[in-house]
């Protein structure tokens, strides 16, 4: 629907264009929880406008997140990361592919906020996660994508291990959390080629997975747990195999 899409970039372009000189002075002065209580609610002006209104599932009783954690997400759309102040209560830090530093406006995240990697690094990999466990000890969450890259249609790729060895390291809870069909309401590609259209994708927030006494030996496992629960959601929820 190209017609929605326009209102999707008007939804999300006009509020961002107008919360921009606040959104530079919180990060250029260093109030990076008001930059996220701003990010929460430029999210909410994006959902109401654009018509795309999340359901947000929590397998057990809701909660808060503890605080700080890794949320661990997979990821099918750029809705994953709009959408994920619906369902984080308190400041969080993400880290992203490197090439966003040159994103006109959007570049300040990653340069004042946010934890640009280059994953063919190993320096520059080993610096991001290492400036990672920084700010968890800040008390600031992570929220990181253990695909690498947003996925095709929504196929479930293998996940690295980078999230799951900072929560162990940190000795932190992971949070996992599915985007279950965010794909579907607005797909990556071209702008008139992929899909788009309002609706309700659903995201389900797993119950926190302890890491306190794990160590490096107990990541693999931890790894496949989470993927584990993504297929199981995904299919749960939008009937489909990772296929």
């Amino acid at each position: 629907m190209p017609l929605w899409k326009l209102l999707f970039m008007f939804s999300f372009g006009i509020p961002f264009l107008l919360l921009y000189p606040l959104f530079y002075w919180a990060l250029k002065t260093g109030r990076i929880d008001f930059a996220f209580h701003l990010k929460r609610f430029w999210a909410r002006i994006i959902s109401l406008f654009s018509l795309v209104i999340p359901k947000i599932i929590y397998t057990g009783k809701k909660y808060n997140l503890p605080k700080p954690c890794v949320v661990v997400a997979n990821h099918t759309s750029y809705l994953d990361i709009c959408y994920s102040p619906f369902y984080i209560d308190h400041t969080a830090i993400y880290m992203g592919k490197a090439e966003l530093l040159k994103a006109p406006l959007f570049g300040i995240f990653f340069k004042y906020m946010d934890i640009p990697v280059n994953r063919k690094s190993v320096t520059d990999a080993h610096r991001a996660f290492t400036r990672a466990g920084e700010e968890i000890g800040k008390g600031r969450s992570m929220v990181i994508y253990p695909e690498g890259t947003i996925s095709n249609e929504g196929k479930l790729k293998p996940f690295k291990n980078g999230a799951f060895k900072l929560a162990i390291d940190k000795q932190v809870p992971i949070v996992p959390v599915v985007n279950v069909n965010n794909w579907r309401y607005l797909q990556n590609g071209g702008f008139f080629k992929s899909n788009g259209r309002p609706g309700f994708p659903v995201i389900v927030v797993g119950d926190p997975i302890e890491t306190k006494g794990l160590t490096v030996n107990d990541l693999e496992a931890v790894k496949e747990k989470v993927f584990t629960f993504t297929l199981e959601q995904i299919q749960k929820y939008d009937g489909r195999k990772n296929q």
